[in-house]
This record gives C-alpha cells, structure tokens and sequence, in this order.
C-alpha cells in the first residue's frame, strides 16, 4: 500500500471511530426516543436499553480509541435494523431508525470487527398510531417499491455477472476473469448495505483479508482476487485448479443464497436512507483509502457503484423530502452531481483508471468531496421519517 496515497486520504478524511460492552445507565434520557451510547475500548454504556416504538435516535459517541461501529439487531441478532459505521475517536454520529414493539439487540464494535458487544434493547409498544396524507403515503409506497425493484434487479445482476465471472475463472481464462471481475462486483457495491444485513453472508463473500479474524477462513470475491492479481503479494502460491473450483462455487453458491433472501424483503423509508448513508461511509471507510481492491486497484469501478447505490437511494426518496426539507433536497442534489463530475473525470473507456494512477491530490479532491456529501445525508433520515 502507497504510504503517499494514505498520507494524502488522512489529511482528507476525518478519522472514523469505536465501541464495546454494553452497560444500562441507571437513568434514560428526557426524551424516551433518544438513546445515548457512550463507547470506549472495553465498555459501550447506553442511557436505556427500553423505548417506546416510533422514530428511535441513537447519539453515539465515541470516547474510545479505535474506530468503532453501533448496530440494532432483529429477529434475534440475524438482520441488522439499522447501523452507524467508522466512528473515530471523540466523534459522535447518530443513527435514526422506526421502530415497531419487539425484542431486538444493540451492538457495538471496536475496531469494527468481530460480532460485537451485544445486548439486549427492548421497544415497547406506545400506542401511538401515525397517519399520513392520502398524498405523502402514495410517495412513501412509490419510493418502497421502486427501492425494492431496483436492490431485486442489481441482485438478479449479481447472480448473472457471478457466474459468468466463476465460468472464466474456473476455466483458467485468468485474463477475461480479470476483466469480468470488476463488472460483477458492480451491482454488490450498488446494494452492499442490504447484503451487508446478512451477517452470516457478508464475511463469507467479501472479507478483505486484512480484516480476517484469528482462524477465520478466507473465502469470497477478495480470495479469488488475491489469486488474479499475485504480483502485489510477497511469496504468493497460486491456487491448483481444485481450490479455484471450491472456491467458485462458493462464491456462486452464496450468491445465489443472497439473490433468493432478498427476493423476500421489504424495505421502509429509514431503511432506504440509513442505507443510503451507509454506503457512502463504504466509499470513505474503503474505496477513497484504496483499500478495498487491494490486489486489483479497481477501487474506483467500487466508488461508483456504492455512490450510484447511495444516489438511486436519495432519488426514490427526493419527492418525500422535497416536501419535508426542500433545502436538504437540493444540498444533496448538487453534492452529488459534484461527486460525480470528480468520478467521470477518472474514467478509461467504460470502465476506470487503476487507483495507482490516481494522484495524492485527486485522491484529496474525492474525499473532500464525500465529506461534503456525507454531513447532509447523515440528515436524511432524520428529514423523510420527520
């Protein structure tokens, strides 16, 4: 990894941040739908772990010294409801989710691996009913379907672009791999947020290998990658033709695993713009560092895609906001078109430069770009569900 490069994205993004234990505070917050975390190396204290259904607020602090991540669990740990990621130290971000009366688990995760230090939060049931217009209900469902439509349509995407890639791969064709490698991980990248949910899948799928666990097996798009692009490794033994096939088909297998699970999910307002959010804290945690596509240097076919996920996100949403906060609405438009203007300025064909060309200074002006774009939509939420 180019120290130039690094030195360069830590000037230009602020560092992201930590969590661990969860404690109760013996009092909750004024406001029974803010919950406060405070989170250290060893110990994450939230104010509550109870609240009344509706719009919930959790205000993360990080007062650790890693950078860290909160998580609210469903279905007993295995869907994430809502999640605030790369919170570095002394920084407090906040994450806004509805709600219904059920049992869930908070989470918090220090160096943002591992399964975290879970709890158990409770949302009781406030009998409170929320009704909206004829008008702004007919935008909520349009904006729930075209969401689904679209994370179904990059799913079934995912699947015919994987299994064209794992044909080529398996056949030793290393040279049309290496060109359909980046073009398949389009469409994950659109919807990672949404893969990302099934924490049984994602490490299978995606693990960087700097991120392994102690003992974790390294299996998944990045595994394959490594072996296409050896000449970034010290030592490297490629794979025999056997390990490349278990390893394809495992990668196929769990695709196809992912496409039949998100054929059954339905997606509410939070949901869409929490995670339209997080994909853009993909883009500053992964793609702008040039980490995510270590071996291959195809960080920028990834950038695109999580911020063409991240801005179909704010599109299906734009007239509910439109109505609610015109002047959020049209920060975000033009930050995102700025954004844009930087990422077609790197193109090469259809396709990108690698990210070894890419200067310390653009690599500065893309950052500051995400950052411009970040603050605001870290309101969206806040401003569709309001």
């Amino acid at each position: 990894m180019r120290l130039p490069l690094l030195a360069a994205v830590l000037m230009a993004v602020p560092a992201l941040a930590a969590c661990t234990q969860n404690t109760t505070a013996s009092t909750a917050t004024e406001d029974t739908r803010t919950v406060t975390v405070s989170s250290t190396d060893d110990g994450c204290e939230l104010s509550s772990t109870e609240a009344p259904s509706g719009k919930l607020t959790f205000d993360v602090t990080n007062d650790g010294s890693q950078v860290t991540e909160f998580y609210l669990y469903a279905d007993g740990g295995k869907r994430i409801l809502g999640e605030v990621e790369n919170i570095g130290p002394n920084l407090t971000r906040q994450l806004v989710v509805s709600a219904p009366a059920g049992s869930y688990l908070t989470a918090c995760k220090p160096g943002m691996k591992g399964n975290g230090i879970r709890a158990d939060f409770t949302v009781t049931d406030s009998g409170e009913k929320v009704s909206a217009s004829a008008d702004e209900q007919k935008m909520v469902d349009r904006a729930q379907q075209q969401y689904g439509d679209f994370v179904q349509q990059q799913s079934d995407e995912l699947l015919a672009r994987t299994t064209a890639f794992v044909k080529a791969y398996r056949a030793g064709d290393d040279r049309r791999a290496r060109a359909l490698y980046p073009e398949a991980r389009t469409p994950w990248e659109r919807i990672e947020t949404v893969a990302e949910s099934f924490g049984d899948l994602d490490p299978k799928m995606d693990a960087r290998e700097a991120d392994l666990e102690p003992g974790q097996e390294w299996t998944g798009w990045h595994r394959l990658e490594k072996d296409l692009w050896p000449a970034r490794a010290d030592s490297y033994r490629p794979l025999t033709q056997a390990q490349r096939a278990t390893l394809a088909e495992d990668l196929l297998a769990n695709t196809r695993t992912l496409d039949g699970r998100i054929g059954h999910l339905d997606f509410t307002v939070d949901q869409i713009a929490n995670g339209s959010r997080g994909l853009m804290e993909e883009v500053a945690s992964g793609k702008v560092t040039g980490e995510e596509e270590y071996w291959s240097r195809t960080d920028l076919w990834d950038f695109q895609a999580n911020v063409d996920g991240a801005k179909k996100a704010f599109e299906v949403l734009e007239p509910v906001l439109e109505r609610n906060d015109p002047a959020l609405e049209e920060t975000l438009d033009q930050r995102f078109d700025a954004l844009q203007k930087l990422l077609d300025a790197q193109r090469d064909g259809d396709g990108f430069r690698s990210y070894d060309e890419v200067s310390p200074e653009q690599v500065k002006r893309l950052a500051d770009a995400v950052n411009a774009l970040g603050e605001p939509l870290s309101h969206l939420t806040a401003a569709v569900i309001s």
